[in-house]
């Protein structure tokens, strides 16, 4: 198992605060677990139901996308393009996320492609799951974005 800080994280990925949606990661295998304290003072929780705050759906996707995106540089298998996802299937919402908790994110790898990974992703909170989605990632080359 390795384990990977905040530090090392960015070193991965070039994803930076505010977007970094990732404290702390381990890799075991194909699989990354990595952790993110939920900030009860995120600008987004301002308007994203104001009196009842919730992390949007989109922010867990990000996190399995980006904890994705890890896993793969993590294991040396990216060819040195930028990580963006390509395809988003099987999302489901199960349990709703508040600010001050701590969400655990799980990437595994389930399958390759030239230029192509696919994952399932799941956040979870206190054990219990959150979101979880399959997607593909694709590697673009900086100059095309």
């Amino acid at each position: 198992m390795t384990a990977l800080s905040q530090e090392r994280i960015m070193e991965l990925i070039p994803h930076r605060p505010p977007f970094l949606w990732l404290d702390a990661a381990e890799v075991a295998g194909e699989t990354l677990t990595a952790q993110a304290f939920v900030a009860p003072d995120l600008p987004l929780f301002e308007g994203h139901y104001p009196g009842a705050p919730l992390l949007p759906g989109v922010i867990q996707l990000e996190m399995c996308y980006q904890a994705g995106a890890v896993l793969i540089a993590a294991l040396g298998q990216g060819g040195g393009g930028l990580p963006v996802i390509a395809r988003t299937d099987g999302v489901k919402f199960k349990r709703m996320i508040r600010p001050g908790e701590t969400c655990e994110i799980e990437v595994k790898i389930t399958d390759r492609l030239p230029g192509a990974v696919y994952l399932i992703g799941k956040v979870s909170v206190d054990g219990k799951l959150a979101c979880r989605c399959d997607f593909t990632t694709a590697e673009a080359k900086p100059e095309s974005i």
